[in-house]
C-alpha cells in the first residue's frame, strides 16, 4: 500500500488549521507528562473556542454524581447527551463547550454534556460507568427521549451506552450519531494501515491512550463497554450515523460499525468526509469542508431527534 499524499488530500484551509493546533503543543509532546497533556489540549480547545450562539442558556448540574453541563435555548422533549473526546485521558466540559452550545442553537433540542472521570486517575471501566450513570438519569425521565452522541472516544462512549441499553431503555434512544470514534475495529487491515501516521492522530497515539485508559489490566473479549465492535449481537441498535475524517487510522470503524448494524437488520449510514482530520470540529471556523463537516453531524443529529431517516439504507 503506498503512502497517502496528504498534501493532495488536504486542502489549504485545513492544512493552515493543522498548523495552528500544532503551534500549541511543543516540539516532543509525548514526553510531557499526563497533567501536562491535560494542560496543553486545555489551552489548545481555548485557543480555538468559537463561543456560544446567543440565546444559549447555561448551567453546570450534578446527574448520578457526575458533573454535566445543560445547553437549552426553549422547552423541547429532546435530550442530546454529548460525551467529549480526548482519548479517555484529556478534555472536559470547558474543551467542547462551543461545540455543544452550537449543536443546541442549531438544533434547538437540550444538550447535555458529561464530564466522565478520566484516565489514569480512572481507568476503565470507570469512564464508562460514569457516562451510564448520566444516561440512567436521562432516560429514566418520564417520556424521555435521547439521542447520544460523541467524538474520537466520546463516540465509544456513546455506542457503548446503545449497547448496553436495549432492553431495559429500549424505546427510549431515539439514534446516535458518532464523530470518528474508535470502536475497536481490525488495526491490521484499512485506515489503520493506510492513516497510520496520518496528522493529528496516529497509531501509536491510539496504542498509548489504551494503555492509560487500561491501566495495565486486561479487557474481557467481546466487551462491548470496551468496544462495542466487539459486540457479538448487534440487533436492537437505534438509528445510527457514523460521521468520519478521510485522513484519520479510526476511519475504518466507521465503516464496519455500518456494516455490522446493517447486517443485522438495522439502519446505519457512514460519511467520511473527504480531507479531514481527526479533531476536525475545530477547524469549522477555518475551514468550508470543515464546516460542512459539522453540518453532517448537526443534520444527522437533528433528523435522529425528530425519528426521522434522511438516508438510503
Amino acid at each position: 500500500m503506498s503512502e497517502p499524499d496528504y498534501d493532495r488530500l488536504i486542502d489549504a484551509e485545513m492544512w493552515d488549521y493543522i498548523s495552528a493546533v500544532d503551534a500549541c503543543y511543543p516540539p516532543d509532546p509525548v514526553v510531557l507528562s499526563i497533567a501536562e497533556q491535560r494542560a496543553v489540549y486545555d489551552a489548545m480547545a481555548r485557543r480555538f473556542h468559537q463561543g456560544r450562539p446567543a440565546g444559549v442558556k447555561v448551567r453546570d448540574q450534578t446527574l448520578g454524581e457526575v458533573r454535566c453541563r445543560f445547553y437549552e435555548v426553549g422547552e423541547n422533549d429532546v435530550t442530546v447527551l454529548y460525551l467529549h473526546g480526548g482519548g479517555f485521558v484529556v478534555g472536559g466540559l470547558d474543551s467542547h463547550d462551543d461545540v455543544c452550545a452550537e449543536l443546541c442553537a442549531r438544533t434547538g433540542f437540550r444538550i447535555v454534556s458529561a464530564d466522565y472521570g478520566l484516565a489514569p486517575e480512572v481507568v476503565f471501566p470507570g469512564c464508562f460507568n460514569d457516562a451510564w450513570k448520566v444516561f440512567e438519569v436521562l432516560a429514566g425521565a418520564p417520556g424521555a427521549q435521547v439521542v447520544l452522541a460523541g467524538d474520537s472516544a466520546g463516540g465509544n462512549l456513546a455506542a457503548a451506552i446503545a449497547h448496553q441499553a436495549r432492553g431495559d431503555y429500549a424505546g427510549r434512544v431515539l439514534g446516535q450519531v458518532l464523530i470518528y470514534p474508535g470502536l475497536g475495529g481490525d488495526e491490521r487491515r484499512g485506515s489503520y494501515v493506510e492513516h497510520a501516521e496520518a496528522p493529528h492522530l496516529t497509531a501509536a497515539d491510539l496504542a498509548f491512550y489504551r494503555e492509560v485508559r487500561i491501566g495495565g489490566a486486561a479487557v474481557a473479549p467481546g466487551d462491548a463497554r470496551f468496544a462495542p465492535l466487539w459486540d457479538h449481537d448487534f440487533s436492537g441498535l437505534p438509528p445510527t450515523v457514523i460521521v468520519t475524517a478521510q485522513c484519520d487510522p479510526l476511519a475504518s470503524d466507521g465503516e464496519a460499525y455500518r456494516d455490522a448494524l446493517r447486517a443485522a437488520g438495522g439502519r446505519a449510514e457512514w460519511i467520511n468526509v473527504a480531507g479531514m482530520v481527526h479533531g476536525c470540529l475545530r477547524a469549522r471556523g477555518m475551514s468550508a469542508r470543515a464546516a460542512g463537516f459539522f453540518d453532517e453531524v448537526v443534520g444527522a443529529v437533528g433528523a435522529l431527534g425528530q425519528g426521522a431517516w434522511h438516508y438510503t439504507a
